[in-house]
């Protein structure tokens, strides 16, 4: 197996390391209550998903 012969400079791991970056989750609003949620899943605040109760919540 191959080994770098010299060490590598912080810098150039660095400039490798500029793609590892966290992209922020994507964001939609429920239709029922205008808050927002995560696309295709349950609305956290009122329990709807495509205009039907799914779970029931405690504040409904």
């Amino acid at each position: 197996m191959p080994l770098p012969k010299r060490r590598h400079s912080k810098t150039r791991g660095r400039k490798r390391r500029t793609h590892y970056t966290l992209a922020a989750p994507p964001r939609s609003t429920c239709p029922q209550c205008r808050e927002t949620k995560l696309p295709h899943r349950i609305c956290p605040h009122c329990g709807y998903y495509k205009g039907r109760e799914i779970v029931a919540t405690e504040g409904a």
